[in-house]
């Protein structure tokens, strides 16, 4: 199949580049788009059908006070003898 591909300029010396280490540039734009839809499909695809895990995004930290040092000697005075 024909197609035209509009790219940057710097894009295509690079491919042109890369073409001219031994293969045509349609082997090479084939070849590159093979294989990056390879990976985008792996990325996108869960690992043995399972279902991916549900996350949850945290807007922020809980707010936490920094101890001052008299509130951690504090604390180790209070600990048990085995601690």
């Amino acid at each position: 199949m024909r197609t035209t591909i509009d790219m940057p300029d710097s894009l295509y010396r690079q491919l042109k580049a890369r073409a001219a280490l031994g293969r045509p540039v349609k082997d090479l734009v084939g070849m590159l788009l093979q294989r990056g839809l390879a990976t985008t499909e792996a990325a996108a695809s869960p690992a043995r059908g399972r279902s991916a895990l549900p996350t949850r995004a945290v807007a922020s930290a809980f707010p936490l006070p920094a101890p001052s040092n008299a509130a951690l000697f504090e604390l180790l005075d209070e600990a048990p003898d085995g601690a």
